[in-house]
């Protein structure tokens, strides 16, 4: 089997019923245009196919809990979508049978601190945390590994994350 890797501008691609199954992952909530793109994912999927998005839910998504909060991730052009508003800009793309679930509750709150968010603050205080990180990663890792599988077997009823489901 032949691999191919592309990059292309998600706003202004269409490959015109060419996927069973397109995934995005921590990638909406930086794209203005997301409507526009919601159009070009249903345009690219095979009729059936799946869409399958991972993305900050309105409820802390991108650590932003107060109106006037500014998410750590400057790149983010919104900080996270409500379940209505997904699902209304999935359905004017053309998509049906879409569902939602809510990731992220409180342990995964727990790990994704510990895993990304403080790590990362650290390094953006001093590039000496590269030094620490791998040690720091050591003590950290089994806990935020536990926490997730915790997070995943769980059904909330609100969370910072969201995956949803959308079928052509």
């Amino acid at each position: 089997m032949k691999r191919v890797f592309e990059m292309a501008d998600l706003v202004e691609f269409i490959e015109k019923e060419k996927y069973s199954l397109i995934l995005s992952v921590d990638v909406m909530e930086h794209i203005q245009d997301d409507e526009n793109v919601f159009g070009n994912f249903y345009e690219s999927l095979f009729p059936g196919g799946l869409l399958l998005i991972s993305t900050p839910s309105d409820k802390g998504g991108s650590d932003v809990h107060h109106h006037h909060s500014n998410s750590f991730i400057e790149e983010h052009v919104r900080d996270g979508y409500g379940v209505n508003e997904i699902k209304t800009k999935l359905e004017k793309a053309g998509f049906s049978n879409i569902s939602t679930r809510y990731t992220y509750g409180k342990p995964g709150q727990l790990s994704w601190k510990l895993s990304m968010k403080y790590p990362i603050l650290l390094l953006n205080l001093s590039k000496l945390f590269f030094v620490i990180l791998p040690f720091y990663y050591l003590i950290t890792f089994p806990f935020s590994l536990l926490l997730n599988i915790l997070d995943v077997n769980k059904i909330h009823k609100t969370g910072t994350g969201l995956i949803v489901k959308a079928w052509k």
